[in-house]
C-alpha cells in the first residue's frame, strides 16, 4: 500500500531489511536508518496512486549487480519541535533521494558509493582536439565501474563543441593530425603496419615532416627570386596553414561527434560496458557564458542516465 501511494507502482517481489540506531539526548535526535532491500521489483503501475517518482531510475541506479540496494538515510532533529515527525522526516529524505535520482543521477553516485562526490555528467576535452587524457581515462573508468555495476541503467554521451573558443586550437590541430598522417603513409610505404593512434612525433622530425605538409597545402606561398618554394622557419609554416585554414560549423560537428565516439569506444572496448547500453546523440554547438563548469559542457561530452 505505501508503495502505491507514495511511487505509484505495487510492489512484485524483494526483501527489506532495516536497521536502526536511535539516540535521544537533551530532546535531540540522532537516527540512523541503513536500508537494506534484496531484488526489489516494481509491478504494474497503480492507476490514480502516487506522485509518479521516478522509482525506477532510482532503483537502476542504486542497484547493484547482485540486484542489492544498500543505502543510509540519517536524521536528526529537535522533539521539543511540535513540526517534528520521525516518520515524515524519513518519508522527505526517501523523496529527496529519489528526486536527486532525476535532477542529480551523477552527484547522487558520488556521494552514496564514492565517498568524494566526484562530477562525473561531463568531460572535458583539451580545445580542438578529441583525445582523451590521463585524467579523462581515470573518470571513464569510474564511470565503467558505475555502469557495470547497475546492468539497469543506459548511458547517453552528447558531444559538445564552443565555436568561439575552439575554433583556433581546431586548426592548430588539424595540423597535428595532417603530420601524423603523413608519417602513417610514410610509414606504410615502407611496409611497417600502425595506426594513427600509435603514430609518435619525434621533435627532430617534426620540421621534416611540417614543411612537407606544408608545401602540400593549396595556398600561395612565399618563393625566392627564382620561384620556388621559400623554406620557413616552423613557426613561420604553422602560422600560415593556421591563416588559411577555414573550419566551418560542419567540422566542429564532426569535432564534437569524433569526442563521442572515441568516449564510447573507450568504455565498450577497453572498460568492457557492454555497447548496447551506451548510446551517442547528436553533437552539439554550444557556448561559454564564463559561469563555473560550463567548459566541460562546451569542449567535451556530457553524459545522461537512463
Amino acid at each position: 500500500p505505501y508503495s502505491a501511494k507514495y511511487a505509484g507502482y505495487g510492489i512484485e517481489k524483494g526483501k527489506l531489511s532495516l536497521f536502526v540506531s536511535y539516540k535521544i539526548e537533551n530532546q535531540q535526535l540522532t537516527a540512523d536508518n541503513r536500508i537494506f532491500l534484496d531484488q526489489l521489483t516494481f509491478g504494474e503501475e497503480v492507476a490514480g496512486e502516487g506522485s509518479k517518482l521516478p522509482v525506477k531510475l532510482a532503483v537502476a541506479l542504486l542497484q547493484n549487480r547482485k540486484g542489492e540496494i544498500d543505502i543510509n538515510l540519517p536524521i536528526s532533529g529537535s522533539l521539543d519541535d511540535p513540526q517534528f515527525s520521525i516518520g515524515g522526516i524519513v518519508v522527505k529524505v526517501i523523496l529527496n533521494l529519489f528526486v536527486k535520482a532525476v535532477t542529480s543521477p551523477f552527484a547522487l553516485i558520488g556521494s552514496l558509493f564514492s565517498g568524494g562526490g566526484e562530477e562525473m555528467s561531463s568531460l572535458e576535452f583539451d580545445p580542438g582536439r578529441a583525445i582523451i587524457n590521463p585524467a579523462g581515462r581515470t573518470k571513464l573508468e569510474n564511470l565503467a565501474k558505475v555502469l557495470n555495476d547497475r546492468p539497469a541503467l543506459k548511458l547517453e554521451v552528447a558531444g559538445h563543441v564552443d565555436p568561439e573558443r575552439e575554433s583556433e586550437a581546431y586548426k592548430s590541430a588539424q595540423i597535428e593530425r595532417k603530420v601524423r598522417a603523413l608519417k602513417l603513409k610514410e610509414q606504410a610505404d615502407k611496409g611497417v603496419e600502425a595506426n594513427r593512434g600509435e603514430i609518435e612525433i619525434d621533435p627532430k622530425e617534426y620540421p621534416v615532416l611540417l614543411e612537407k605538409v606544408y608545401r602540400a597545402e593549396p595556398f600561395p606561398k612565399p618563393r625566392n627570386l627564382i620561384g620556388m618554394v621559400k623554406s620557413l622557419p616552423v613557426e613561420e609554416m604553422e602560422k600560415l596553414i593556421i591563416a588559411n585554414t577555414k573550419v566551418n560549423e560542419d567540422d566542429l560537428r564532426q569535432l564534437a561527434s569524433r569526442r563521442a565516439q572515441r568516449v564510447r569506444d573507450f568504455l565498450v572496448n577497453q572498460a568492457n560496458v557492454p555497447g548496447e547500453r551506451v548510446f551517442l546523440l547528436p553533437p552539439k554547438l554550444a557556448k561559454t557564458d564564463g559561469k563555473a563548469g560550463e567548459s566541460a559542457k562546451a569542449g567535451g561530452v556530457t553524459f545522461s542516465l537512463r
